[in-house]
């Protein structure tokens, strides 16, 4: 199959051949038809399956043929489609994909999240836009000042709608859905079906069609896993170790919190090892930056909390590094998902100590496998070492505007998520160089790159 049956305008084949697309991927395949035929949507699919294509390709064509919108600045654009998306890091790329795929289309978008000045966003709103991409917490601030007005929508996107959930935004998601037009088109995507979600779907969506594309809590197998035994104060000595030994390049690394996701990056400085750290406490510019450094290359090591990561979409990402397991299970499979990714072969390594051998065995539960074992030599754990408490995150509060930065408390009995389907080496994923989250907030052509 290739774009040109899928029913899409001209304008957007031609932006999508002009990324280097032909032939869509499964989700898109599926998706873009459901969309253009007006009803509702209940898609699982994880990151890296090009989703995002596969709901901003039909929205465009949908708003390009319909009523026009008016051109001058004396009438305001109603806003006329709404993507929400957990983080701000999605956010941005959601736009940039909207941008990409609409640049030859008379559209304007623009993304609104927490973590940067409100007023830009105020007078952005001011002057209208079609398509809005924004997170539930910022969002709610316009909504609480009159600044945006969520009359005309004509279509609904939750993106990512499990990790909204489990963020804790479901009470803001409800509130943004009650002033919205009745009438409308919904479009859900989750990377899994939860009870929650399945409760959220069945209030939401209207006989919607249902499209799943990846088996839940599937590992990529072209991914080489397995796990390194040490004990817990000869994690950070092992993990420069491994850097340096096989000259890793380019390696995320997950912590279970961010006091430990700054030390560790301090630790390798030490060693003489560029890293930086990306969570919810760190401003927006810097986890921009952070990112934008990361993916060019120029930064060897990117340490990040889960949620955090979320967003993170970087083609042929060769290492992921478990520093910590995840106390959630399904959590394990989204982040090593990040590698493998565009037919590339990718390695995740999980540094495991004492402390979590019951994380590793819920772990290997949920897979149906047992992971490979490796002690490095040097790094032999005592096998008289006796686990401890280990401290998980604790409860916080959404900041205002929040787009991604809040914690939780977890358990093991927590929503399933999963993740890591192969991208991009088919049908368009998210654009490469969208590292704008950071850029001030401007009305703009849905394509304009430079603007």
């Amino acid at each position: 199959m290739s774009f040109t049956q899928l029913g899409l305008s001209d304008a957007l084949l031609r932006a999508v051949n002009d990324e280097g697309y032909t032939t869509p991927t499964p989700i898109q395949a599926q998706a873009i038809p459901a969309v253009l035929a007006g009803g509702d949507l209940l898609a699982g699919a994880q990151t890296g399956t090009g989703k995002t294509a596969g709901f901003t390709l039909p929205i465009l064509h949908l708003l390009s043929s319909g009523a026009a919108a008016p051109l001058n600045n004396t009438a305001q654009r109603p806003i006329r489609a709404l993507v929400l998306t957990p983080t701000r890091e999605l956010a941005a790329q959601v736009e940039e994909s909207v941008r990409t795929y609409g640049k030859y289309l008379q559209l304007t978008s623009t993304v609104i999240f927490g973590g940067v000045g409100i007023n830009p966003q105020i007078k952005m709103l001011k002057h209208g836009v079609d398509i809005l991409v924004a997170t539930p917490g910022r969002l709610l601030d316009h909504m609480q000042q009159g600044t945006v007005n969520l009359k005309n929508v004509e279509i609904l996107v939750l993106d990512e709608a499990d990790r909204m959930l489990d963020m804790g935004f479901i009470k803001d998601i409800k509130k943004v859905l009650a002033v919205l037009p009745k009438k409308r088109q919904n479009l859900l995507f989750s990377a899994t079906f939860s009870e929650e979600i399945k409760a959220l779907a069945d209030g939401l969506l209207n006989a919607p069609a249902m499209i799943e594309v990846a088996r839940r809590n599937s590992t990529v197998e072209i991914i080489a896993q397995k796990i390194h035994p040490v004990d817990r104060d000869k994690k950070h000595p092992l993990l420069a170790h491994l850097i340096n030994t096989n000259k890793w390049s380019q390696v995320l690394v997950f912590t279970r919190t961010k006091h430990g996701a700054n030390k560790l990056v301090e630790q390798l400085a030490k060693d003489g090892i560029t890293g930086m750290a990306i969570h919810g406490n760190k401003s927006q510019s810097a986890r921009t930056k952070a990112l934008a450094e990361f993916k060019t290359g120029t930064l060897q090591v990117l340490v990040a909390t889960d949620i955090a990561a979320r967003g993170i979409d970087i083609d042929q990402l060769p290492h992921v590094v478990n520093y910590d397991l995840p106390n959630v299970p399904e959590d394990y499979v989204h982040r090593i998902g990040r590698t493998g990714r565009a037919g590339a072969t990718g390695e995740a390594v999980s540094l495991v100590c004492v402390d979590e051998l019951d994380m590793l065995k819920d772990i290997q539960k949920l897979i149906k496998r047992t992971l490979p074992s490796e002690i490095v030599e040097g790094f032999v754990p005592d096998p008289n070492a006796k686990p401890q408490p280990i401290q998980l995150r604790t409860q916080g509060h959404r900041p205002s505007g929040g787009g991604g930065g809040r914690s939780q408390p977890r358990s093991a009995s927590a929503g399933a998520r999963t993740g890591g389907a192969p991208a991009r080496s088919q049908g368009p994923g998210r654009p490469s160089g969208d590292q704008g989250a950071a850029r001030p907030a401007a009305p703009r052509r849905s394509g304009g790159r430079g603007r």
